[in-house]
């Protein structure tokens, strides 16, 4: 199982692209390799690398490559993400998406040509090094569809069918071989207006990726230290797997973190070690990737507060108590997997998908059933009563897992 983290730069965030340093990147994977992980997730601005509809610069495709270098000459593995998009309570959109030029992401046809040609370029880019691992079609893209985004794109099931078809295969023709993926925030877990689906989640692409953050309501509602906030990582990865029409498909932790605003400092040791603890049981697990590498620093204003204390490592570039505890449960969890995840002991929970995605959110009935049966037996396995098709054309199967 892969360990790593996700790459956010010590000086300027993710607006280093623009003011780009090797230096400063390379010391910084220099810190990242030091706390024992295998593998950094970088995120190119899908703005500043794609400008114009039908110019991808090769500027930054430059810098990108010059990352990923830097990266493998630490013995890091890297993941790369195409559309940013969205981060951090930011959107970075390009011009010819909004205002005058505004078009649907998911639905227009001159939009989705220009996103295939990026994710194209992107993608035969990161391939020409033998360290990238994967390639995510964006960050939390299912965002932008939801009403409760400011100004939406909304696409209905099929058009996400549609769109994954087109990004990830992409993805693939830039990258054959290499994974190529698509990532969700939960909501395509707890909402039934929500467009991405589980299906999606869960057999589109070559992994299952998961994002889990304990401010969705989890600790708001049970507290820092209790099981169910510990244990929302592997309950998420679950439920993700009983969706999956392959049973032994890899599924990848993409994104977790300890956000302050429901894991204040004295919860962030036990948060860290139960999290990872809970986690390493599960079944063909790809890896861990935690959010994230380094604090925003507080020269760059407008952040939501628990923005700037995400890190591992501080903005001065100092390994924080929660980097040294995280490396410690790394190395426990790498001397403990165990290759099948208990998988003929474990318990079994039913789950009709029927009775709609909002039973799985925290506090749904669902959600109540597993927390109690994973503590008092271990984390049961979830089984669906019924196995529905894929998502008509969605893009499944075909890639190595490094």
């Amino acid at each position: 199982m892969r360990f790593g983290v996700n790459y956010t730069p010590r000086e300027g965030w993710f607006h280093h692209w623009v003011d780009f340093d090797e230096s400063e990147v390379a010391r910084d994977l220099d810190t990242i390799a030091g706390l024992g992980v295998d593998h950094v997730r970088v995120f190119p601005l899908w703005p500043v690398f794609q400008p114009n509809p039908t110019m991808v610069s090769p500027a930054m495709l430059a810098r990108l490559e010059s990352v990923i270098a830097l990266a493998g000459a630490r013995g890091l593995a890297v993941a790369v993400d195409g559309l940013q998009g969205h981060l951090s309570s930011f959107d970075f959109l390009p011009s010819w998406l909004v205002t005058w030029h505004r078009r649907n992401m998911f639905t227009d046809p001159d939009a989705i040509a220009a996103t295939v040609r990026y994710l194209s370029e992107v993608s035969a880019a990161a391939a020409r090094h033998d360290n990238v691992v994967a390639i995510t079609v964006g960050n939390e893209v299912n965002q932008f569809t939801g009403d409760v985004h400011p100004d939406p794109h909304p696409a209905s099931t099929e058009d996400v069918t549609r769109w994954l078809d087109a990004t990830i295969g992409a993805i693939r023709r830039g990258a054959p071989g290499v994974p190529a993926l698509h990532a969700c925030y939960d909501a395509s877990w707890f909402s039934d207006a929500q467009p991405f689906t589980l299906e999606h989640v869960a057999r589109a692409g070559d992994m299952t990726v998961v994002h889990s953050w304990a401010f969705n309501g989890t600790g708001q509602r049970y507290g820092a230290d209790a099981f169910e906030t510990r244990a929302l990582a592997r309950y998420l990865v679950e439920v993700a797997r009983a969706f999956q029409s392959d049973p032994d498909r890899p599924v990848w932790m993409q994104e977790v973190g300890a956000p302050r605003n429901v894991v204040p400092e004295e919860s962030v040791p036990g948060f860290v070690r139960g999290t990872v603890a809970n986690l390493a049981g599960a079944e063909h697990l790809y890896g861990i990737t935690w959010w994230c590498s380094h604090d925003v620093g507080r020269a760059l204003g407008d952040f939501p507060e628990v923005e700037y204390d995400l890190g591992l490592i501080d903005s001065d570039g100092v390994v924080k108590p929660e980097g040294r505890l995280l490396r410690e449960a790394i190395e426990e969890a790498r001397s403990t997997v165990p290759g099948t995840g208990g998988a003929s002991t474990r318990p079994e929970l039913v789950l009709d998908p029927a009775r709609g995605r909002s039973v799985l959110a925290p506090g749904g009935s669902f959600f109540t059933e597993y927390m109690t049966a994973a503590r008092e037996q271990g984390h049961p396995r979830v089984r669906l009563t019924t196995h529905e098709a894929a998502p008509a054309g969605a893009a499944t199967g075909g890639a190595r897992h490094a």
